[in-house]
């Protein structure tokens, strides 16, 4: 695509001519030759780059280094085991990311897919696509605006609540500039072309979502697990080549022992088991109604602190609905709201004439019939109506903008004032005046706005019982957004309106208003930056950038497009009761992770250790290659069944600490190492068994004491768990079962009797009861809940 130019060119024919007759053809597609279509950049990315893009990280390096090892000490079978792993970890996440995107894909659509332009004096029906500078378009009732433009002529009520956040239409007419994405609610125009694809106001904020980027709590917690566990067992293994290669070991034994504690080193299932949480977490989410089209989200769902939310269409309804009314002293609520709707359209879009429409049908009274109606018009801001009273004398209603109203008809000094402190509340007020067309009166005054969400309370005061605190970041006005932000339970200061301060915290303010698309993405980026983990809740074109910047970025249910598509998590059913389960299985999924982790790094340590401790009492490798990647299969593997596994989500934001997870990690493979010595000191001066032996010994008990591990940490606050999953008890049998045959038969190892296999699972179940005991203090001095 050629380079669009951000200012426009003058047309070939002057001004009038190219109003008059539009764009020839030829004008038009040189101009867009030059610009580019009417569209922004297609960001996908190639799926041939992301399915490599998995075999390019910390974890497959390690493993695609183990390969190498093996092919060069002719270890085939044991290469092609370790790629089979690596190519199912790739296959897993990439599935599961595929289907978010196809779930992604499936939400997009363009804004406007046609649009009327006048080409060679001719109006014609063209794909938006193809619309340059200077072209003219005509504006209908319903048309969505395809471009940035101006007004010619016409006068048309716009909703550019999506855009710009103001929850109210704005009357446009001639020289009115307004954007692509905005709805005509009413009245028809013709515009001119001012801007075109990236440089419309909507690309200016497509541009921003695709630049905007968070780094995962996820992508940093593998990578920091994976460098710490690089960092200590590199130790180890150096040192054990020292000592090996100073004990004058074979080389062919060194290579071997080298390489089974590199295979020992590698959380092999560390990103897949991720993955598969999340997309766990993901189905459950969709059972509700909320939909994640990426699974990351899920992730981060358990860690924010503090939910960014849009007011219009997503703390509001998004409609207008009549607030407050006055009256004069001889009216009822139920006369002004049926007079009014007599000076109302009966059918239509326009949001003002539904809203005083629906309040009326609940205090309907018996007026007389209307003999004439003229809609709003948008240059006198007022409708009119004439009905006939009982003795057939006309009675003129009208109905519009105060002001408007008040210089036909006489008012009452208190509606005057009452309708004015209403006006500077940030409510819509309407006159509604009546009598003979010369003797107009002011009967009263309705105040409009857009209602809070009967749930939007719920949410706030629910994620704050959750530990999240809620701030509002709005485009509208700050009066209107302080009367919603009271409404919903969001008391506290205001942030004045302009440049965000250099240093902000979420407790510093409860509303932000008066904030542009790029206000918007800025103080998410501000928060996160000071280390906060970042929710944004929209459901417009204005709040994409910042739901693609957070963490967790939710689209509403009504939300456009673009907003959907730049979120990580679509709510598709009404009400907000999706971010709460959000915050809930993100948290559920973040246990599960845990236990997970803290497997992982206790049996990484534990049997790299073993390989030294093994090294100094026998003088040779006590695991081998082909043990380590059985250990892989069955314990690595198995174990990711810990991703379906009953928890107790945490009642505050969790953090992934690493230091802290490392340390607690260190502490239990130090115990499960101790239990291996003392199996393999059984082993050597009770059983007096061969090398050969002695590795079955090994292997069977860092399993049986991996199993113990799993049910003495999954749950960090009791001695024992809730009952785990039929999968995760499945998958421990599965593993027991396993080693236990192939230690009895000598497939793969050297056979062992049953003796000692019960020996072993019966040390295995006191050693379950001593970490049991032990992790409570453990956990609660490193703080890890």
């Amino acid at each position: 695509m050629n380079t669009p130019n951000a200012t426009p060119q003058p047309p070939a024919r002057s001004t009038e001519a190219a109003i008059s007759q539009g764009l020839t053809t030829e004008a038009a597609e040189s101009r867009l030759r030059q610009d580019g279509p009417n569209a922004t950049p297609d960001t996908a990315i190639n799926p041939a780059r992301a399915a490599l893009a998995k075999f390019w990280a910390p974890v497959p390096w390690l493993l695609e280094a183990s390969i190498i090892l093996q092919l060069f000490l002719h270890k085939n079978l044991e290469a092609a085991v370790i790629a089979g792993l690596l190519i199912f970890n790739a296959a897993l996440s990439y599935i599961q990311e595929g289907r978010a995107q196809a779930t992604l894909n499936a939400l997009k659509s363009r804004l406007a897919l046609n649009a009327s332009v006048l080409r060679d004096s001719k109006w014609v029906t063209l794909p938006t696509a193809s619309l340059v500078v200077n072209d003219i378009v005509k504006l209908s009732l319903g048309a969505v605006v395809p471009a940035d433009v101006r007004l010619l002529d016409g006068n048309a009520s716009l909703d550019q609540s999506t855009l710009t956040g103001e929850s109210l239409p704005t009357e446009a007419s001639a020289n009115t500039e307004t954007f692509a994405g905005a709805l005509v609610t009413r009245g028809e125009a013709t515009a001119i072309v001012t801007a075109t694809g990236i440089h419309t106001k909507f690309g200016k904020t497509a541009e921003l979502v695709r630049t905007a980027h968070a780094v995962s709590s996820q992508q940093r917690a593998v990578l920091r697990i994976v460098r710490n566990l690089a960092i200590f067992n590199a130790a180890v293994i150096l040192a054990m080549g020292v000592y090996a290669f100073a004990h004058l070991m074979p080389a062919a034994e060194i290579l071997n022992l080298l390489l089974a504690a590199l295979l020992a080193s590698i959380p092999v299932a560390l990103p897949a088991t991720f993955t598969l949480a999340a997309a766990i977490g993901a189905e459950s989410l969709a059972k509700v109604g909320a939909l994640p089209t990426r699974l990351s989200a899920i992730d981060e769902a358990a860690t924010i602190e503090v939910l960014c939310s849009d007011k219009t269409g997503t703390l509001t309804r998004n409609e207008l609905a009549v607030n407050q009314i006055v009256c004069a002293d001889t009216y009822t609520n139920a006369q002004l709201l049926s007079w009014a709707a007599l000076a109302s359209s009966e059918a239509g879009a326009d949001p003002v004439d539904k809203a005083i429409r629906t309040a009326a049908v609940v205090t309907s009274t018996t007026l007389p019939s209307r003999t004439s109606f003229t809609p709003f018009d948008p240059a006198t801001k007022i409708a009119r109506a004439t009905a006939q009273d009982a003795t057939g004398h006309p009675i003129s209603i009208i109905k519009g903008a105060f002001a408007a109203v008040a210089a036909l008809a006489t008012s009452s000094p208190t509606i005057s004032s009452t309708a004015s402190d209403l006006e500077h509340r940030g409510f819509r007020v309407l006159a509604v005046a009546l009598g003979p067309p010369n003797a107009l009166h002011i009967i009263g005054a309705i105040a409009l706005s857009d209602p809070p969400r009967q749930d939007s309370r719920l949410l706030i005061t629910q994620l704050l019982a959750l530990g999240v605190r809620t701030v509002m970041v709005t485009g509208d006005a700050p009066v209107t957004a302080a009367v919603i932000a009271h409404q919903v339970g969001l008391d506290g200061p205001i942030c004045p309106p302009g440049p965000l301060p250099d240093s902000i915290h979420p407790s510093d303010f409860a509303v932000f208003a008066g904030i542009l698309p790029e206000g918007k993405f800025n103080l998410v980026q501000a928060f996160q930056k000071g280390n906060h983990t970042v929710g944004m809740c929209g459901d417009g074109a204005n709040d994409a950038p910042a739901l693609r910047q957070a963490q967790m970025g939710i689209a509403v249910s009504t939300a456009t497009d673009v907003a959907k598509s730049a979120a990580g998590i679509v709510l598709t059913q009404p009400g907000l009761h999706g971010v709460v389960a959000a915050v809930n299985e993100g948290r559920t999924a973040f246990q599960r992770i845990l236990t997970y982790t803290l497997n992982s790094i206790l049996k990484k340590i534990a049997e790299v250790l073993l390989l030294a401790v093994g090294l100094l009492i026998t003088g040779t490798a006590v695991l081998t290659p082909i043990l380590m990647v059985l250990l892989m299969v069955t314990g690595d593997f198995l174990s990711m069944s810990l991703t379906t596994d009953h928890v107790t989500p945490s009642p505050h934001p969790n953090q992934w600490h690493i230091g802290r997870i490392t340390t607690a990690g260190i502490s239990f493979g130090v115990l499960l190492l101790a239990f291996s010595t003392l199996l393999l000191e059984i082993g050597i001066h009770h059983f007096h068994l061969d090398t050969a032996s002695l590795r079955t010994l090994s292997v069977v008990g860092i399993v049986f004491g991996g199993q113990a591990m799993i049910y003495a940490i999954r749950d960090r606050h009791r001695l024992w768990g809730p009952r785990p999953t039929i999968w995760l008890a499945a998958s421990s049998l599965l593993d027991i079962g396993i080693i236990t045959a192939l230690a009895r038969t000598g497939t793969l190892m050297a056979p062992i009797s049953a003796t000692l296999l019960i020996v072993e699972l019966l040390a295995a179940a006191i050693f379950a009861l001593l970490v049991a005991a032990l992790k409570i203090p453990l956990f609660r001095s490193l703080h890890l809940t």
